[in-house]
């Protein structure tokens, strides 16, 4: 129980840290295409990463 747990936080940490550098290397125009603004990388990331 306790293991799986981890193991899906594991997961979800590493998304997260996958969407923050794609979105990241974005310019603010590309980001501004796909309705995001630089400010909203962390938040938009988390929610993708958690799904």
């Amino acid at each position: 129980m306790f293991l799986s747990r981890l193991v899906r936080a594991l997961r979800a940490w590493w998304r997260y840290n996958e969407n923050v550098r794609e979105l990241s290397r974005l310019g603010d125009r590309e980001l501004a295409d796909i309705g995001i603004h630089r400010s909203e990388i962390q938040a938009v990331a988390w929610r993708a990463a958690r799904a």
